[in-house]
């Protein structure tokens, strides 16, 4: 019992790690203000039982490090990777330019705080990343600094030593990271005296998702369309809208490309916001009528929603499955992620969506068949493309990549690799019918787990030295952390409402995401109450990400040069 308790053997790790990670989640329960810094305080419990003498075995330490850095931005990059491409488009591109320049200024203001003071730049680096919260970037900052003090010869203790003092720097500037950007957000809200219902109404207006599905209700009035088929009359345009069905006469129809169009039809046609106007050009201006007066006059046709199981249907249009004229059933509207878009033909199915159709009972049923419907099967994890995707990122983050005046090159290591694969395989999987499918409670797991494990080994790593560090000087790294936090995230704030004029919410979204720090989006939410919040971070979350893994490896690379 007394190697269990107090040994360096496996089973002492593995009790050693359970109690580190059980007892910090169980802390990051409390809530000061509103405010916790969640999983963080895993960090510190390890740094504080490592003080008092408790280590785990350095093989172990390590590889738990390492595996669960993997796990945390693998499962990162898959959840971000559907919309990564996309956050460029709808403003996106000012928010993550807005971004960029707040990553750029806290990198300028590290390099100024090491030129002035003489401090050693690898130290900052450690306290870069947490005035930024950013644990991947002290992951990636570790990494490549082990990498090359062993590839200059130095022993590996040495380099563990100094991967140690990175991780007790971030963990000095991490809660001013915190509260840094926190009081930012009240301030800039208390400057420009924000109206949070006028800068909600206003975000209503801006904010409308122009592929989301809208309903409308027409009757045929145009001529030009009297007599033609509905392939003629949706030549070129069937992308824009879709007409679900017909009323004639007080029969309803699914109609399908042959049927013919004459005056006074009335049509069910979904669309999205801006081809509106299209819509009522080509069959005339819409009429007060209700979905329920649809269902009242045929009580055959049904609507339901389908789920999407069948892997083998991941990468294909709805085209390609010719639903309509195989079993008469329209689908009108496909649910992805939370946000309804319109069935357009050409629109890329992936595993998960849930698909509205419209139709007879016996068609539908014909479709449930053919799509899957079988929920069981979504909480089935699709394990092959992940670890495919971790060993193809371990493979892409060690090819070395030479810069000019840079002696080493540079690795996107076990943080940046898996990282682009990840995006990559979320974005492109599905093209290329790839099943990269998981539910969100399981990629919630497969992150906690993996930040669990990275934060608790890099507090066992860290904790032997802490102390004397933070005797020894370390103390200053409080102050430079709040200057590498305040000032970035400050004149960023200004620039985006005085310049780009953003939304205040936008601004939350763009300190929160810019910093990484689901902290103080959460405070944000809270506060002001609104999820626009959320939608903003998530448009500059991926690329930031990245960003902040990519530089703070430049940064060691060169302080080594």
């Amino acid at each position: 019992m007394k190697e269990l308790f107090l040994g360096t053997g496996i089973a002492h790790t593995i009790l050693l790690f359970s109690f580190v990670i059980a007892s910090g989640l169980l802390l990051g329960k409390v809530k000061i203000k509103g405010i916790s810094i969640g999983s963080t305080w895993i960090l510190f419990l390890g740094i504080l039982v490592s003080h008092f003498g408790f280590r785990a075995n350095p093989t172990a330490l390590a590889f738990m490090k390492d595996f669960g850095l993997i796990l945390f931005v693998f499962s990162i990059g898959l959840q971000v990777g559907p919309g990564f491409f996309q956050s460029f488009r709808k403003g996106g591109v000012t928010m993550n330019l807005l971004a960029t320049g707040m990553i750029l200024l806290a990198v300028l203001v590290t390099v100024s705080i090491h030129w002035i003071t003489g401090e050693s730049l690898t130290t900052l680096v450690g306290v870069m990343s947490g005035a930024v919260t950013n644990t991947p970037g002290l992951g990636a900052a570790q990494q490549t600094l082990s990498d090359a003090m062993i590839a200059d010869g130095a022993p590996a203790s040495a380099a563990e030593a100094a991967s140690s003092g990175l991780a007790s720097a971030y963990a000095v500037a991490y809660p001013l990271g915190v509260l840094g950007v926190i009081f930012v957000v009240i301030l800039l809200k208390g400057i420009f005296k924000i109206d949070l219902k006028k800068e909600q109404t206003a975000l209503e207006q801006e904010e409308k998702p122009v592929d989301s599905a809208r309903r409308m209700h027409c009757e045929v009035e145009n001529p030009a369309v009297f007599g033609k088929t509905l392939a003629e009359v949706t030549c070129g345009v069937s992308d824009k809208f879709l007409v679900s069905r017909l009323m004639r006469g007080g029969e309803i129809i699914i109609p399908g490309p042959e049927t013919v169009l004459e005056q006074g039809d009335k049509v069910l046609i979904v669309t999205s916001q801006p081809n509106v106007e299209t819509v009522r050009i080509i069959f005339g201006e819409e009429v007060p009528m209700h979905l329920e007066d649809w269902a009242k006059q045929d009580e055959h046709i049904v609507t339901r929603r389908l789920l999407i199981t069948k892997s083998s249907l991941t990468g294909k249009r709805i085209r390609d499955l010719h639903i309509r004229t195989s079993y008469g059933v329209s689908v009108t509207r496909v649910l992805r992620a939370g946000v309804e878009l319109v069935a357009r033909p050409n629109l890329i199915l992936q595993m998960g969506d849930s698909i509205l159709v419209v139709g007879t009972l016996s068609g539908i049923d014909q479709v449930a068949k053919a799509v899957g419907n079988k929920p069981e099967k979504l909480s089935h994890p699709n394990l092959i493309p992940i670890f495919f995707g971790i060993a193809v990122g371990v493979i892409f983050g060690s090819l070395p990549i030479r810069f000019p005046g840079i002696p080493q090159p540079i690795r996107l290591g076990l943080a940046g690799g898996p990282l682009i694969i990840a995006i990559l395989l979320g974005y492109f999987g599905p093209k290329w019918r790839i099943t990269t499918y998981t539910t969100q409670s399981a990629n919630m797991m497969l992150r906690e787990i993996g930040i669990s494990f990275f934060l608790a080994a890099v507090g066992l790593g860290a904790g032997e030295s802490f102390v004397s560090s933070l005797l020894g000087g370390g103390f200053w790294w409080i102050l430079y952390g709040a200057l590498i936090t305040l000032i970035p995230v400050l004149i960023t704030g200004l620039v985006a409402r005085l310049v780009c004029k953003l939304n205040f919410y936008q601004i939350c979204g763009l300190l929160s995401g810019g910093n990484t720090d689901p902290a103080v989006l959460a405070f944000a939410q809270g506060a002001y109450g609104t999820d626009y919040t959320s939608i903003n971070y998530a448009t500059v979350y991926p690329m930031t990400m990245f960003l902040r893994v990519l530089v703070a490896q430049l940064l060691i690379l060169f302080a080594i040069a």
